[in-house]
């Protein structure tokens, strides 16, 4: 075989746009330790931040300024828009009109049409957008799924409740905390982003919204508090809490089946070790758990410990280079974004107005 046929192509080149904590503790390293990819470009205007970069990556070129990396938009194969969320809608845009396919963290967009709007354009344009709902690659979600598949808790779920709750009695400022609805602060949009995905990717749409919001903490502009109670067309009921103020945490899973349900406490390891500095190698298990940590499956009379999956969130960017490389499908689609949208504009709506309402899937 000629060597040149055989020979791997080069590494996707990616553009990420912000360094704060979602693109250095999160894009940054996996995007690094993902085959395929490499990170050309970061956008930050700090210089400490731009520091940080070019002690961990020395060969990724640092621009202040996002006109700055659109003037080379040529020189580039993808873009990661991981600044805050007021600028996403607009960044993914000016992406998709250069040409370029773009991942975006979530929340995808402040709105249904807006994410709608943006979905529509990269179809029109032929290109892949995708939403960064990593929490699908838990640990501890792909037991729930590895169950649910097995048949472990039965052949029907009655409810599937699912919890991100933190004690954070103090307010921390900044824009996640801000009331301006431009910022698209809270926790209904932050943690509620992947609440909703992750019950919408194993149950499928929610034919009604039901939710309560509450401003807990004392100067609190935005919630930090949240209920969502979703039914789905399969019947399954999804009940999703969100918080700042439990100073008790509930189980991070309470999944009750015909037959079983599945208990699971604790959160997944792998953001704690990507915050920490460890980063995933290949050859090296990743997002492995303690056996002390694992959940239980039985009923109220027996149960037993059931292993916890090793997390993998470099699983995401590995499928957006199959994506790019082979038109697959990528692991979180446009559609996909834009129905957790929906449904999260529905959880607003029904807080505000006290009712459920019908999110509309278009």
């Amino acid at each position: 075989m000629d060597r040149t046929e055989s020979a791997a192509p080069p590494p996707l080149r990616v553009g990420l746009i912000g360094y704060g904590l979602a693109g250095s503790v999160f894009h940054a390293p996996l995007i690094s330790a993902t085959e395929g990819l490499t990170l050309d470009t970061v956008v930050t205007a700090v210089r400490e931040r731009q520091a940080q970069v070019q002690a961990e990556f020395g060969d990724t070129r640092t621009l202040g300024t996002t006109e700055e990396l659109f003037a080379r938009a040529d020189a580039l194969d993808l873009v990661v828009v991981a600044s805050p969320n007021r600028t996403h809608v607009a960044l993914a845009r000016q992406a998709l009109q250069a040409g370029l396919p773009v991942v975006v963290d979530k929340p995808l967009a402040g709105t249904a049409d807006e994410a709608q709007q943006l979905a529509s354009l990269a179809a029109e344009r032929g290109l892949m957008l995708s939403a960064f709902h990593n929490r699908r690659w838990d640990n501890d979600f792909l037991t729930v799924r590895a169950l649910l598949a097995d048949g472990t808790l039965g052949d029907r779920i009655h409810r599937f409740e699912s919890r991100y709750e933190r004690w954070r009695p103090q307010l921390k400022g900044g824009w996640r905390e801000s009331g301006d609805p431009d910022e698209v602060g809270g926790l209904l949009y932050d943690l509620g982003s992947h609440l909703v995905d992750q019950a919408l990717t194993l149950f499928g749409p929610a034919t009604s919204v039901y939710a309560e919001t509450d401003l807990r903490r004392a100067g609190a502009e935005v919630d930090d508090d949240a209920f969502i109670a979703l039914t789905h067309a399969d019947g399954v009921r999804s009940h999703l809490w969100m918080s700042a103020v439990a100073a008790r945490l509930g189980p991070r899973f309470r999944v009750l089946g015909s037959e079983a349900a599945y208990v699971k406490d604790g959160l997944d390891p792998q953001e704690a070790a990507l915050r920490e500095g460890a980063r995933p190698a290949r050859g090296q298990r990743w997002g492995v758990e303690p056996e002390a940590d694992w959940g239980t499956v039985g009923d109220l009379h027996t149960h037993r410990p059931v292993p916890t999956l090793d997390g993998d969130y470099p699983a995401y960017y590995k499928g957006i280079v199959a994506a790019l490389r082979g038109g697959t499908r990528p692991p979180v689609t446009a559609d996909e974004a834009v129905a957790t949208i929906r449904v999260l504009e529905a959880a607003r709506t029904s807080a505000l107005e006290s009712r459920v309402v019908t999110p509309d899937f278009g």
